[in-house]
Formats: C-alpha cells, structure tokens, sequence
C-alpha cells in the first residue's frame, strides 16, 4: 500500500470520508524547499513504519492506516493550509516538524480537539498538560537539549564550568531562540559567560559570526541549527580551526547531512539525540523485508538508520503506541481525535514495550501524564566519527536539570494560560 496522497487530492480524499481508511495519520513533510535535504529523510522513516505496519501487521489493532502527506516546504503559512485543509479527514494527530508551524496551531488544535505531538521541538512549555491540553512534547524537549549540553560540559570539567565562555550559535527565528532563557539561567547557575550569535535563514553566510568566535574564543559552542546552515558552520569551524570536540548540536544539527560536506574536519563533532542510531535492530530486517525489497518505500531506501530517519521512524513509532494505547482505553479500534488525545496523554514506553517492538534501547523510557506531556527529560550525547562514516553514542542518557527546567516551563505556561483565558487543571 503506497501511503501517500498528494495535497491536490485532498479534496476527493474529505469527500471520500471514512471509505479511504481506518485509521488516518497526516505527515506535513518538506520534500522541497530550502530545508528539504533533512526533511526528505525525516519524512521517509515516518511513512516506512506506517507501510510497515500495513504490511506486516494488518495495521494498528487490525485498522489498515492512511496516512496523508502534505507538503509545507517549511513554511508556516502553508502548514496552516495543509491543517486546515486535512483536519477533517479524521487525523488523529498532527506533527508539523517546525517550531514556526507549531506556534500557529496550538490555538487550532485545541478548539479543534485534535493532538499535536512536536517532537523534540515547538514550544517548550507544552510539556505542562495542565495548561496545554492537546499538545505533546515527549521525551524531550528544546530546554532539555540545553541543560543536558550544559550539564554534559559540567561533566567534562569537573563540575565546574565557572569561568568558562559558551557561544551560542542559533537559527534567528522561533526555533533557533527556544534555548536562550534555559542557557541564560544555567549560566547563572553555573557561571559561565553566554554569548549569542544569531544566523539569519537560510544560513549560508555565516563569516562574521565565526570571525567574532575566533577572536573571542569561547571554550565551547552550542549550535542550534538546521539544513544548510549546519553544514556552513561546521565548515566555518574548520577554518578557524576549533577544535570539534568542543563543538555540540542540538539533535537538528546531527545528521549525516551536516557533517560530511566537512570530510575529515567534523571528526569529533558532537551533538544531542533523544533516540538511538544506526540500523541493527531487529525491527529493520522487518523493514528491509516488508517496504524496502518489497518496493513499498516512501524514498530510494538509502536512509534507513540515519540520523533523521531514524527520527521520522521513532516519531511514527510513539504515534503508534499512543493509537494503541487509545484503542485499549476506548475499548475500540476504530478510535476518534479525542480518543487518540486520551492515548497520547497515557502512553507509557517502557525498555520491554521496545523490544517486543524490535527497536531494544532505542530510546528512554518515559510515561505521559495530564501533568507531563513532556516526558523526564533524557537527552544523550552522540559523535560524528569521520573515519567510519557513522554517529556513534558516546554517554547514556542524561537527564535535565528538572529543578531549573519545571520552574521556567511553570513559569511560561502561567503566562500562556493568562494571556489565553485558560484555567489550569485535568478534565
């Protein structure tokens, strides 16, 4: 079953109604545009776990999926079009793979009753369930990122950091500015000296913000990146010639795409992951058998265990697991928006639920509550080996300062919900 149906159709695909399938899941994907050399990836492991479960599995609880792609490009406006022209297919729950896109739909999302999963992005404080109620985070999150960089830098100087200057290097837009208050109050923590180094989209010029790291010459850089522009800065650092080890990325600035432009100069680059790498796990071979040698794939098939489709997998994966724990809590397999919304908020992934799955200590385990739509905030650190072309994990996963983190998502879901009329609390 080849899983895709192109925007031009989904006209016919809301008329069709419940007909086209069972249980229908939306991808809005960039397949094109100036970010789509990450996208692409991403969006072939989504899609290839879903024509597995087809395949293999009949589905989720015997309902066969469709899943619609939309095409963003990256682009906020056009992923509102893409919502709004797909809410009403019945998809149970939306993954906009952009911060800017994210901040447009929460409001949508919540009047419409549908859940919206940003994984590993969008807004911070989304984790407070309380507050957002159709919004979900998990396992981590944009400050998770920066206190776990900050605390696996604590590691590697003694618990100290006292002294020491950090530069952070962003994307000049929502997404790239996500972990400057959690670094700002860790620095007070801890500190060290923060310097910001905004980079305009798409990223390309970069040279007077490396200049100004060269004269400046901060201990470490943190970089908070995407498409083209990791790749220019970790060119930029070659030439300056600091040292890799020192240089770590956010999970969106870890993939084979931004390194091996560099050759042998990313060696010993580093960057943050909340879920495992490579290919050797058993849910692969299925893979292999059921969508790729079966010529179901979404792309070529030469993406699987990298670093974003493995991502776009993963992300499928948890939407999986949420549809089945929903199916179980409404004693149904032909579940509902509202439905999938009550399975995501008590979805609970534990190391035995992984390797029934095929895909053993892929990820932390983490349970989602009313309260924590985020998870417990564990981030691993991974590095880039040029010689044998391949990321390679080099802690176990460390979690968050949660004393730090719980006080500013409290602080910044409080203000959200005053600004928006909303009481805090469970239904």
């Amino acid at each position: 079953m080849k899983m895709k149906l192109a925007t031009l159709a989904l006209g016919a695909a809301m008329a069709a109604g419940p007909a086209l399938a069972d249980l229908t899941f939306t991808a809005l994907s960039y397949r094109t545009g100036p970010y789509a050399a990450n996208g692409i990836p991403f969006a072939d492991g989504y899609q290839d776990y879903f024509t597995l479960l087809n395949e293999r599995d009949g589905g989720i609880g015997g309902e066969k999926v469709n899943l619609i792609e939309c095409e963003t490009g990256y682009n906020t406006e056009k992923g509102v079009e893409c919502y709004e022209s797909t809410k009403g297919t019945g998809a149970l729950v939306y993954q906009p793979l952009s911060t800017g896109i994210t901040y447009q739909l929460i409001p949508k999302v919540t009047a419409d009753g549908i859940a919206l999963h940003s994984m590993g992005y969008g807004r911070t404080s989304a984790k407070n369930g309380e507050v957002f109620r159709n919004i979900f985070n998990y396992p981590a999150n944009y400050w998770d990122g920066a206190s776990v960089a900050i605390k696996y830098l604590l590691g590697e100087n003694g618990g100290d950091l006292s002294g020491k200057k950090v530069a952070l290097v962003y994307h000049n837009s929502a997404y790239g500015k996500e972990p400057i208050r959690t670094l700002e109050e860790l620095a007070k923590k801890h500190g060290y000296e923060l310097s910001l180094l905004p980079v305009d989209h798409p990223g390309q010029e970069q040279k007077s913000q490396w200049l100004q790291i060269r004269r400046e010459r901060p201990d470490y850089v943190i970089m908070w990146g995407w498409g083209v522009m990791n790749q220019v800065a970790i060119q930029e650092a070659v030439n300056i010639r600091f040292p890799m080890e020192n240089f770590i990325g956010v999970w969106w600035s870890g993939s084979e795409n931004d390194v091996l432009p560099a050759g042998a100069g990313a060696d010993g680059y580093k960057a943050l992951t909340f879920h495992n790498l490579g290919d050797d796990y058993p849910l692969y071979d299925d893979m292999r058998k059921y969508v790729l040698d079966a010529g179901k794939a979404a792309g070529a098939g030469d993406n699987l265990g990298t670093a974003l489709y493995n991502r776009g997998m993963y992300a499928a994966m948890l939407a999986a697991e949420a549809a089945k724990t929903a199916q179980a809590l409404a004693g149904t397999s032909a579940i509902n928006q509202a439905q999938m919304r009550d399975g995501m908020e008590a979805l609970e992934i534990t190391q035995e639920k992984m390797e029934a799955i095929g895909l053993p200590n892929f990820g932390p385990t983490f349970s989602v509550s009313c309260q924590n739509h985020g998870g417990e905030g564990y981030v691993a650190v991974s590095q880039w080996d040029a010689g044998a072309g391949e990321w390679k994990m080099i802690t176990d996963y460390i979690q968050s300062d949660q004393e730090v983190l719980n006080a500013l998502i409290a602080e910044d879901s409080a203000a959200f919900a005053a600004e928006n009329n909303i009481t805090p609390g469970c239904n």
